[in-house]
């Protein structure tokens, strides 16, 4: 079983362009049912992977305070693992497939506030490299509803300033094709004058760390938490929701969903639509709050 774990990782990032930290995860979720069967690097008989094990192997997932999100990211990978298993002739039957995934709690995304959020931005100026580099990093990623790797993974070669358009390489290494503003534009040319590095080849990264390498998404992390303070009024925001605000203001101004769902990359549009209950929730509020009969 073990040697069929490294044949799965190798088919599912080959054929199914699964992401580094999918892969790792993976890994470590079926290494870990593996381990419960025989021992740590021992040897495991496909005899061994038994719904019985998998459903343990969850149970121990809960009584270590794993949330549900993480037991139904574990169930994906054992399920996936043991289909293969069983194309393969590997195993006889495939035990997980009667395993239910966890309920998961609907979590709306949070969004900041639109004029916020742009008077956070205006007040970055360029005066310094840092400042002109963090107002591109999130310009950019406000302006093009970028994902936090996807950001990071920009390439000079990406940016089509004339046209402003950005090839963006999403999950799964799909490409697309995004618009980008006028602003956003701005504050990169700014940017990388002040680095000198305005002819710089295409397959350079955008965005460089103090070492000279491509930044880090902890970086980016670290200065989306210290511009945008003010704007979150003291709670924790993150990269990506610069990515939620920029979907949620454009189906407030009246963007059409599938358009939204094209621009944010998602394969479904079901994942497009939880920022229709952000909105709802929003007008919701709204009106019990000046409605006099509300």
């Amino acid at each position: 079983m073990r040697d069929a774990l490294e044949q799965f990782l190798t088919e599912f990032a080959a054929q199914r362009r699964g992401s580094p930290h999918t892969i790792v995860a993976y890994r470590r979720d079926i290494t870990r049912v593996l381990d419960r069967a025989a021992g740590a690097g021992r040897a495991v008989a496909p005899a061994a992977w038994t719904r019985e094990l998998l459903e343990g192997a969850l149970r121990d997932l809960y009584r270590s305070g794993h949330a549900a999100a993480s037991a139904a990211r574990a169930l994906a990978a054992w399920r996936s693992f043991s289909r293969f298993c069983r194309r393969r002739g590997v195993i006889a039957d495939d035990p997980a497939r009667a395993l239910a995934f966890p309920r998961l709690p609907r979590r709306l995304p949070r969004t900041l506030p639109a004029l916020d959020l742009g008077a956070a931005l205006d007040r970055l100026g360029d005066a310094d490299p840092a400042a002109r580099r963090d107002r591109a990093l999130l310009e950019l990623a406000y302006s093009s509803g970028l994902r936090l790797s996807e950001l990071t993974g920009l390439n000079r070669g990406d940016v089509d300033r004339a046209g402003g358009l950005l090839r963006v390489r999403g999950k799964g290494r799909r490409e697309r094709i995004v618009p980008v503003g006028d602003r956003a534009l701005r504050a990169l040319a700014a940017y990388l004058a002040g680095e000198g590095r305005a002819a710089s080849p295409g397959d350079a990264p955008v965005f460089l760390g103090a070492r000279g390498g491509r930044l880090s998404g902890r970086t980016v992390q670290r200065a989306v938490r210290r511009r945008l303070l003010d704007v979150a009024r003291g709670l924790r925001v993150t990269p990506h929701a610069l990515r939620h605000s920029f979907a949620s203001h454009l189906l407030d101004r009246g963007a059409d969903l599938r358009a939204i769902q094209e621009l944010l990359g998602h394969r479904s549009l079901a994942s497009t639509q939880v920022y229709t209950h952000v909105t709802r929730s929003r007008l919701r509020k709204a009106y019990q709050q000046a409605h006099p009969r509300a």
